[in-house]
């Protein structure tokens, strides 16, 4: 008699406000699971011999067993095994693309869904939120003799750096964080909203947590116009790991982009985010708040500030897409939040140029509509112009959200730094050290704009070999 496959149960949904709620505020809009519901899901893990989840991971946390430990209801345990390797696991929970790395690896995609891996993270990390700093960073009740001779600089603070700060500091290391901003995190609070990303609740926890580790952050700092790299081995540290990012706004290049109305992302939703507009009048911080909005460009940054215009009282909100809306680098979930929450996507349409009044106002802008061409080798349809079909749709606010590059500030300051054709730094792939000894970097500096949880790969790779040159053992 053979033996019966088991049967998977359907993957447990995850509770959110209702559009209708949260199109008008700034609260989270993913609710969490229940300690329940969390048990059930992890239940569907078929916990495989060679987990291929573990492989798209790029900071290798041990899924199985984090989740293993999880379905028997010892969290504490789930706890421990994610935190071995990952220094933000609520960070990650929220925002990482788990559909193409972790989850998009799960052996249940070829009949099934996937388990639920990134929302097992998240709440087995909310989990711990009330525990102290060392349980919170080591995941062990008691924190570790910090060694003021084994000094270590970060440049910037996003989850690069944050990750650094964490391994090296859990090992006994003096890191101290230098941001250029007056507020720590980085990309974590200027770039992503609130609804996707709570301040308080998380970022300002984890931060505060490497605080009680005796990671020094200061702030208001520049690299490249306060200081430099050399200053900071003349003061003594041992490594530099430069995590700032890739900050420099891409634009359009079509007429009227200095119309008043027309932003950057970067700028738009820095002002929002970090100077804190969505508070007002509790922080009177200036942000135009559309009328009728317009976001050019198909990832998540492009989402979010379709999303936060409309919860900033917008009437509508177009998203302006060359391509059609399966072509969205975006992740589904996030899309699917955006057209649920009455998000129009403007799809195969091009703008060309930007309009508006005789007082610099803008109010509309012009659209090539577009087509998809014949597939490449690749199989990729390219879009062209459909000839002499425009038209104008009408827009007193325009974020344009189509790419980054790197920030030169510290760069063109630093002219023994090797840089790659397209200005972002060089570095040894297996190690993360850059053409200046002992000067480490990872993040969006080295690979472009990117995601959270590859920065943070990034940053752990550069700490496990200044840990091996500093003789801290693993």
């Amino acid at each position: 008699m053979t033996k019966s496959k088991k049967e998977i149960a359907a993957r447990v949904p995850m509770p959110n406000q209702p559009p209708d709620v949260r199109r008008n505020n700034f609260e989270e809009v993913a609710l969490g699971y229940t300690r329940e519901m969390a048990m059930e899901e992890a239940k569907r893990c078929l916990q495989c011999k060679k987990p291929k989840c573990v492989k798209g991971c790029p900071v290798e946390v041990p899924i199985p067993d984090f989740i293993s430990h999880l379905a028997k209801g010892d969290v504490e345990k789930a706890y421990a095994v994610i935190k071995s390797t990952n220094s933000l696991p609520a960070v990650c929970g929220r925002v990482c693309p788990q559909e193409i790395q972790c989850e998009g690896a799960c052996i249940l995609n070829a009949k099934e869904q996937p388990v639920a891996i990134g929302r097992l993270e998240r709440f087995v990390a909310d989990e711990y939120m009330h525990m102290d700093a060392c349980d919170l960073i080591t995941a062990k009740p008691e924190c570790p003799y910090i060694d003021q001779d084994k000094k270590v600089a970060c440049i910037g603070s996003g989850p690069s750096s944050l990750t650094v700060a964490g391994y090296l500091a859990s090992r006994g290391c003096k890191v101290t964080v230098f941001e250029a901003l007056h507020e720590v995190g980085g990309v974590l609070v200027y770039g992503i909203p609130e609804f996707r990303l709570p301040k308080e609740k998380i970022v300002a926890k984890e931060v505060g947590a490497l605080k009680e580790l005796e990671v020094e952050f200061v702030t208001n700092y520049v690299g490249g116009k306060t200081f430099n790299i050399k200053d900071l081995f003349d003061q003594g540290y041992k490594a530099v790991f430069i995590g700032v990012g890739a900050g420099l706004p891409k634009f359009l290049r079509i007429p009227g982009e200095n119309f008043i109305g027309v932003f950057s992302a970067n700028e738009y939703l820095t002002r929002v985010n970090l100077g804190r507009a969505y508070e007002f009048p509790a922080y009177d911080t200036p942000i135009i708040r559309g009328r009728k909005v317009t976001v050019y460009g198909g990832g998540n940054v492009a989402m979010d500030a379709a999303r936060t215009a409309q919860r900033l009282g917008a009437e509508s909100v177009h998203i302006v897409y060359r391509r059609t809306a399966d072509a969205m680098p975006a992740r589904h979930e996030e899309i699917e939040h955006a057209v649920e929450e009455g998000i129009h996507l403007e799809c195969l349409a091009n703008p060309i140029e930007f309009r508006g009044d005789e007082k610099g106002n803008l109010t509309s802008v012009l659209l090539q509509r577009m087509e998809l061409g014949e597939p490449d080798a690749s199989g990729r349809r390219s879009p062209k112009p459909v000839e002499g079909d425009t038209y104008e749709l009408e827009t007193d606010l325009a974020v344009i959200a189509v790419g980054t590059n790197p920030n030169p500030v510290l760069l063109e300051n630093e002219p023994d730094l090797k840089l790659n054709k397209w200005g972002y730094i060089e570095v040894d792939e297996a190690t993360g050290e850059t053409s200046i000894p002992n000067a480490y970097a990872g993040g969006d500096i080295v690979t472009g704009a990117a995601t959270v949880i590859l920065a943070m790969g990034a940053g752990r790779r550069a700490a496990k070999e200044i840990a091996r040159r500093l003789g801290i053992a693993e």
